[in-house]
């Protein structure tokens, strides 16, 4: 609506934003830049509350355009719910944490945000066939978003992905295919395939548009924060796009004057058994080596190596953030505590978040009083089996 190119979050490089495309031409991700002074007259901060609570609430800041109407089915307008009683466990003031549960997307997670608005981009500008590599929620989230746009999706999964996962692309009409291997290996099957099967790839940051629906976050948490953004965010991370897009907002609500300079403190969580980002922000390095042989029972942080990950290096060390790895046997206990103090069906991926804010109130990095916002990016009945075999 109000997009004005795609530029390379590494070279700088610009494109013409009506292109099907994937990378910059030097390999990195492409980030959709506006004419935020356009947008600013078209939208108001207050404008906002008199619309629906999806996230098409922010249209003029998503790139799909004006006369083309998403296939919606509903998603963003999440809660963020407050946790007096867990934050009392921790040993925090009441009223100073939240919890953000993305479970109540369509499928179940965080990732319908992305493909709500990365699908009907790329039907819009001439894709007939979707591809995506996915450790799970991606999977399901596309195939959904497909369906409802009438385009072919096909969808790579590890063999061990939860059954969840893989009967839920199957219901969404997806051609499924079960890799023996994680998600890059998933990925290279992807793209070696798609110029001879006619595949567009959604995968995480090779298109510049999931990005866009996971910045909506940033916007939902200011505006449900009374445009007053907390001290400290923690994100599950595997592939970063919810970390790159809420960080895009927070730049983009800040040249539109919505909110001033001050940053969360953003904390990237993994699993010890998958830190790429974990052990490269230890290092003080710029770019995250993939981790080998990758193993934790939160399918969605088994991520081995990321395309972003010198972007969300970069948002963790301008913030004051940090990056903190939790063993299984951590994370899993934790689901089950936010579950029992907050009514949120946690995933292990949700654990992770409240494992890792034990450590850093343990360790004095976050402060009574400090306001804090966790994620649940999925539910936890979509990981059913590593739940009810961890807490046997």
């Amino acid at each position: 609506m109000f997009v004005r190119c795609l530029t390379c979050f590494a070279c700088g490089n610009s494109y013409p934003k009506d292109v099907l495309i994937n990378l910059c031409e030097c390999g990195k991700p492409l980030r959709v830049d506006y004419d935020l002074e356009q947008v600013g007259k078209a939208l108001k901060r207050s404008g906002s509350a008199s619309r629906g609570h999806d996230l098409w609430r922010y249209r003029e800041l998503l790139p799909l355009p004006k006369g083309v109407e998403p296939d919606s089915l509903g998603e963003g307008g999440t809660p963020l719910l407050s946790a007096d009683a867990l934050a009392q466990r921790l040993g925090l003031p009441a009223g100073t944490l939240w919890v953000k549960d993305e479970a109540l997307n369509p499928t179940g997670s965080f990732k319908a945000r992305g493909m709500a608005v990365a699908v009907p981009m790329a039907k819009h500008l001439g894709a007939k066939k979707l591809a995506v590599p996915s450790a799970g929620n991606a999977g399901g989230a596309m195939s959904a978003y497909a369906a409802r746009a009438g385009l072919e999706a096909h969808v790579f999964l590890p063999r061990d992905v939860p059954v969840a996962n893989r009967i839920e692309c199957e219901i969404f009409g997806a051609r499924v295919t079960l890799v023996d291997g994680l998600i890059n290996e998933c990925a290279r099957m992807v793209q070696e395939r798609k110029e001879a099967e006619g595949w567009f790839d959604v995968s995480t940051l090779k298109e510049p548009f999931r990005v866009e629906g996971k910045k909506t976050m940033g916007y939902e948490i200011a505006e449900q924060l009374g445009w007053v953004l907390p001290d400290v965010i923690l994100y599950p991370t595997g592939g970063g796009t919810g970390l790159i897009g809420m960080d895009k907002a927070f730049e983009e609500m800040e040249a539109l004057e919505w909110i001033g300079p001050k940053r969360p403190r953003m904390v990237s969580v993994q699993a010890e058994g998958c830190a790429p980002i974990v052990r490269a922000f230890d290092q003080g390095l710029h770019e995250a080596p993939p981790i080998e042989h990758a193993t934790t029972i939160a399918a969605g942080l088994r991520v081995p190596g990321a395309i972003g990950d010198f972007i969300m290096l970069d948002i963790l060390r301008k913030t004051g953030g940090c990056a903190v790895a939790v063993p299984d046997r951590e994370l899993i206990a934790a689901a089950s505590e936010m579950g029992a103090t907050t009514g949120v069906c946690a995933s292990p991926e949700g654990g992770a978040s409240l494992a890792a804010l034990r450590r850093l109130v343990a360790t004095g990095w976050v402060k009574p009083g400090e306001r804090i916002v966790l994620f649940n990016t999925g539910s936890g009945t979509k990981s059913i089996e590593a739940l009810a075999g961890a807490m046997a």
